[in-house]
């Protein structure tokens, strides 16, 4: 039998709208309405964070790292430079060495990779060929979220990796960059580290995550770089002589310390309320962070998802 025109097309129309119908149907639920994919219930979140110097990333995210280990979750340290100036006495290939293996036995006591770098430290630059080794970095790791600190601080190695994260946070979904590595299908939500600085504007704590029941990894974490937290540092505040020779008494030192202990601020209070509720008054050792206006910019329900640490609303 001859089918009409008429009804030829109105069959037509109605497969494609059925055929479009399912599509739309599938699209609406792998995706969100601002376009991010749904991650699957079982689908880590993937996080890399980055540093100028090999223990930068441990104080700004050491607890939340730890956290995100125990829960399921991906994150990876990467060190800009090798850290070869770090140090009172020891320098180049030698103190490069040492810090390396100190970075690398962090990152295993709290079960994530950690990274170093051959740049040299105190000679950072915003380079171009710095700035691929950070696209290529976040890439190759398919990040959900990418940490940096805020280009603005007293150390110029700290200043430029904020500025190479920025330079960086666009051009990781660019193909016709960097063409060595498949670029990223979406942005990643770019976050600072906390830090102390006011101009040109102060930090901002977006996220605040309590770290109470990951402090002691994280100071675990920390008393593996001892080129830097038992020699190093106390060496440049005039406090080398304090430091114990015991090792358990030298890493209740280190816990007591400011650098380690990042107590909760005042300002910060409200953004910790937001997300714990009458719970936040418990809270005594926190990380914060601040999103930036670069990277994607997530959803409180997105928000909720990534950093998987809040108590039901």
């Amino acid at each position: 039998m001859i089918m009409s025109v008429p009804t030829f097309l109105g069959q037509m129309l109605f497969a494609n709208l059925v055929r479009y119908g399912l599509l739309l149907a599938y699209s609406l639920i792998v995706m969100t309405p601002l376009g991010m994919p749904v991650r699957a219930q079982n689908q880590p979140v993937r996080v890399i964070a980055f540093g100028a110097h090999p223990d930068d990333c441990d104080l700004g995210a050491g607890g939340v790292a730890a956290k995100y280990a125990v829960h399921g979750d991906k994150v990876k340290f990467v060190s800009l430079t090798n850290g070869d100036a770090g140090h009172q006495s020891m320098g180049g290939e030698e103190l490069a060495k040492r810090r390396r293996a100190e970075a690398q036995e962090a990152g295993r006591r709290i079960g994530i990779e950690y990274e170093v770098l051959d740049n040299h430290d105190g000679k950072l630059l915003p380079t171009l060929e710095v700035r691929e080794q950070v696209i290529r970095e976040i890439r190759q790791w398919k990040a959900d979220i990418v940490i940096a600190p805020r280009p603005n601080d007293y150390h110029p190695d700290h200043r430029y990796t904020g500025v190479l994260l920025q330079d960086a946070s666009y051009m990781v979904i660019v193909p016709d960059l960097v063409t060595d590595t498949p670029p990223l299908k979406r942005n990643p939500v770019f976050i600072y580290y906390s830090d102390r600085f006011t101009r040109p504007q102060p930090f901002r704590a977006d996220i605040v995550v309590s770290i109470d029941d990951a402090f002691e990894k994280k100071i675990n974490m920390l008393d593996a770089h001892v080129s830097q937290f038992y020699e190093w540092l106390p060496w440049t505040e005039g406090q080398f002589e304090q430091v114990p020779r015991d090792p358990a008494e030298r890493k209740k030192w280190l816990a007591a310390g400011p650098l380690a202990a990042r107590k909760l601020q005042p300002e910060w209070r409200e953004a910790l309320k937001k997300r714990y509720g009458a719970q936040a008054d418990r809270v005594q050792q926190v990380e914060a962070f601040e999103i930036t206006e670069y990277g994607y910019q997530p959803s409180e329900e997105e928000i909720r998802k990534l950093f998987p640490f809040f108590p039901d609303r």
